[in-house]
């Protein structure tokens, strides 16, 4: 299984479908990545929160795939916000996962209340400069953050990866990323927990094309060239997630799917969330 690219700001490569491990415990971590790699997945997104950066850099290691063949994601959390403080974040990450290169690292929230997230920027600037990261990022930010981080340092995010599905499509976002060549990356692209793969028109955009709801909702994401990283400890979950690249959507079938538009969040929202 072949996952395309997209093309960063920086001319670093990204496959435009990832397998994320947002709460997925630590015990099962291992088997699930080792799972999506053997799926086909070559993009992993974790983060300092998740506690399972370690399983993950145990099935990197197990595979047998080669260090540039994978894609690997990590995020620094609120409260080790800061210049020093990212350093040091950086660095115990890099130690669970075994790397001495990270493909990508992301601000996980902009916490605007703990109003750290310029000097975090400039330590991931650092990094970037020494080689250490390939590709820097942040995630749930919105447009007001990232003006000011980019009026700021002048330098300007490769990913902004926000909550992103058919019930919270993110227009403003994606508008503002478009214009200044950031890429968005869809977490919760699912929606899971939601109605949205249950809904009457997903299900009969799925039954037209002998696919899932889960598989036309995952694809709704490619067609609009945002990265999408769903997660599942299911092996035939996980299969059938990468299991997307033979059919497309109409430009009419992807505008039902927006129709399906609510503003449900499933995450809190970034504008007032600064949890520590």
């Amino acid at each position: 299984m072949t996952v395309p690219n997209v093309v960063l700001n920086n001319g670093v490569e990204i496959p435009q479908l990832g397998f994320g491990v947002f709460l997925v415990p630590e015990s099962e971590t291992k088997a699930a990545v080792s799972s999506a790699l053997e799926a086909g997945y070559r993009h992993i997104d974790t983060a300092k929160l998740y506690d399972n950066e370690r399983a993950v850099g145990a099935a990197i290691a197990e595979s047998g795939l080669a260090r540039d063949e994978l894609f690997i994601t990590t995020k620094v959390w609120n409260s080790e916000q800061g210049y020093d403080e990212a350093l040091g974040s950086f660095e115990a990450s890099m130690q669970r996962l075994g790397l001495d290169v990270l493909d990508l690292l992301l601000i996980h929230w902009p916490a605007p209340a703990l109003n750290r997230y310029v000097d975090t920027w400039r330590a991931f600037e650092k990094l970037q400069a020494d080689g250490r990261v390939r590709a820097i990022g942040v995630s749930n930010f919105h447009p007001e953050h990232l003006r000011r981080l980019i009026d700021e340092t002048g330098v300007v995010p490769a990913i902004n990866q926000v909550e992103l599905h058919p019930l919270l499509p993110q227009r403003e976002v994606r508008d503002f990323d478009s214009e200044r060549g950031i890429v968005t990356e869809a977490w919760s692209p699912l929606a899971r927990g939601g109605s949205v793969l249950t809904d009457p028109v997903v299900a009969a955009i799925a039954a037209r094309h002998g696919k899932t709801s889960a598989q036309v909702v995952l694809r709704w994401h490619l067609e609009q060239g945002i990265v999408a990283i769903p997660k599942s400890v299911t092996p035939s979950r996980i299969a059938e997630n990468i299991d997307i690249f033979d059919f497309t959507l109409s430009g009419a079938e992807v505008a039902e799917i927006s129709g399906l538009e609510t503003g449900h969040r499933i995450g809190p929202n970034p504008d007032t969330f600064s949890r520590a």
